[in-house]
């Protein structure tokens, strides 16, 4: 009579371990890109009353808008060559040689592009533009090298490698900058060089670590003729990335088609994603001029604190989507990663407007101290990038880059036409709301698609009244902490936009228990990796 129970007990085991297992590989991919990114760009962070201490508003604003110009061209130059190698690393381990071999193929076409385009574009400009133009050939070689190289060693699993890549950055970054600016004092072209040494270290550690730990990325020829492999089964000796060597041996023009099918729609998908992340600084430029710009880009900052966190998650939980996409319970896996997402945004967003006054004070000197009153409606609006995201994994999981790319660029045509129209009456403000009501629009549509795939179990109304509180928050602490306002209703201000984050924790009570339960529980307990369960899963059989 017992044999039944004991049966089911023993067959459910191995679905439980790995149910656990995916919470543990979440968890432990977590913990290495909360190392990578907290000393990356924490340090990076406080770097910022430094460069708004140095640099004149106007140097500042044309550094932004380089920066933000990288964003967009990257991905689209590259046909998000590093996106194909992070689902297909994942995916097809056994093609990851063909996966480097066609990234970098991509990489050195689009650095040729923007040679060439920068080259003639030289003709018509100016002599100081001539210069900038001559600086953003090499800031684009190094930076679109450095974003390959993190995402595919990523899709191989080797977060490790990227840790330490993005570590090596920041420490270039932090003393180049003390050189460059501090004692050079050479300004805007300091800052600019001190990114492509950055990037150029960065890519040198993570090619020198990758060829160690990724068996099969080149084929070497031994003197007879035969091919010989860096690793043979389980083992991951050295081999050389020889570029000869990479060239010569023979592409698998098939795989390359489906990562380019894969990465074309992606276009779309990027090109909305930095419509809404950055067109707003290039039409506050052109409409207000680039000192306001320079003021409105450093605003940025303070949602960079969230940001930090955002992208911690967004880094490991990709890798978790493309595992979990086809498993029985992926729904509800889906699900309790959402609600927990959900809950730490949202409460970090309404504490970082509570203190967005005395954060700027700290971080943003001289005429860049005005600039906190743009920070409130770009903390929602990373809240809603945050969750597109979250949501834009999961389609991506199914290969339906196509849906993402509509949610975002029907997202981005709202932000041009909203910071046309709110920009010159608003200025800077104009644009921080538009980019808050776009990437909303952008969440809708984005959680639409999902539901084709998967129906995530979530409290509504709960999470539509939070989101309004937040509105709300920021509207009392911009109407109610100006310049005019006197001390009594700056501290009435106060009193009520703490009375709203104590809301919102009420709110997402249960969820916060369950994140730091979590943390607790799989964090002390350690990584356990997918290969390990499905090892697991076989013994018990």
């Amino acid at each position: 009579m017992k044999r039944g129970p004991a049966r089911r007990e023993i067959m459910q085991q191995p679905t439980d371990d790995k149910k656990k297992g995916k919470y543990r590989y979440l968890a432990g991919n977590i913990v290495l890109f909360s190392i990578s990114n907290f000393v990356s760009k924490i340090l990076v962070f406080l770097l910022v009353p430094f460069y708004t201490n140095v640099l004149t508003t106007a140097d500042y604003g044309i550094a932004d808008v380089m920066q933000t110009t990288l964003l967009l061209l990257v991905p689209a130059l590259t046909i998000n060559m590093g996106e194909a190698a992070l689902r297909f690393g994942i995916d097809r381990s056994d093609k990851r040689k063909d996966i480097f071999r066609t990234g970098l193929k991509f990489v050195a076409l689009a650095s040729l592009a923007v040679a060439v385009c920068s080259g003639i574009g030289c003709l018509f400009v100016r002599r100081d533009i001539k210069w900038y133009l001559f600086l953003f050939i090499f800031l684009f070689m190094t930076n679109c090298c450095y974003e390959f190289l993190v995402l595919f060693f990523q899709g191989c699993e080797q977060v490790g490698t990227v840790v330490c890549g993005s570590i090596t950055s920041t420490l270039v970054l932090l003393v180049s900058n003390i050189l460059f600016l501090l004692v050079v004092k050479i300004g805007l072209n300091g800052y600019l060089l001190s990114q492509m040494l950055a990037f150029t270290s960065a890519s040198m550690l993570m090619l020198v670590m990758g060829r160690r730990r990724i068996p099969g990325i080149v084929t070497l020829r031994t003197a007879d003729g035969t091919e010989k492999t860096n690793a043979s089964a389980g083992e991951c000796e050295a081999t050389d990335i020889n570029p000869a060597e990479v060239e010569n041996s023979k592409p698998d023009k098939e795989f390359e088609r489906e990562m380019i099918a894969y990465g074309l729609p992606m276009i779309a998908y990027s090109t909305g994603s930095w419509i809404n992340n950055a067109a707003d600084r290039y039409l506050v430029s052109f409409i207000k001029g680039v000192a306001v710009n320079g003021v409105y880009g450093v605003a940025y900052k303070i949602p960079a604190i969230l940001t930090v966190f955002q992208r911690i998650f967004a880094q490991a939980w990709q890798m978790s989507a493309t595992k979990s996409y086809g498993d029985d319970n992926s729904r509800e896996f889906f699900s309790t990663m959402y609600n927990m997402y959900n809950t730490f945004m949202v409460i970090g967003c309404s504490m970082l407007i509570l203190l967005v006054k005395p954060v700027a004070f700290l971080l943003f000197k001289k005429d860049f101290y005005e600039a906190w009153q743009y920070v409130p409606p770009l903390l929602i609006s990373v809240v809603f990038g945050a969750l597109t995201g979250f949501l834009g994994s999961i389609c991506l999981a199914y290969k339906d880059s196509k849906a993402m790319g509509w949610a975002t660029g029907t997202g981005a045509l709202v932000n041009i036409l909203l910071n046309l129209i709110l920009i010159p009456k608003y200025s800077a403000m104009g644009a921080a709301v538009a980019t808050g009501i776009s990437y909303f629009i952008m969440y809708c549509l984005a959680y639409k698609k999902v539901s084709k795939y998967v129906k995530l179990d979530i409290r509504r109304l709960r999470d539509l009244t939070a989101y309004v509180f937040l509105i709300i928050e920021s509207v009392i602490m911009i109407a109610g902490m100006g310049s005019i306002t006197t001390a009594a209703l700056e501290y009435r201000g106060y009193a009520i936009c703490a009375v709203i984050v104590i809301l919102i924790i009420c709110m997402y009570v249960k969820d916060l228990k369950k994140i730091i339960a979590s943390l607790m529980s799989y964090f002390i307990k350690g990584n356990v990796t997918y290969e390990s369960m499905a090892e697991k899963k076989n013994n018990c059989r």
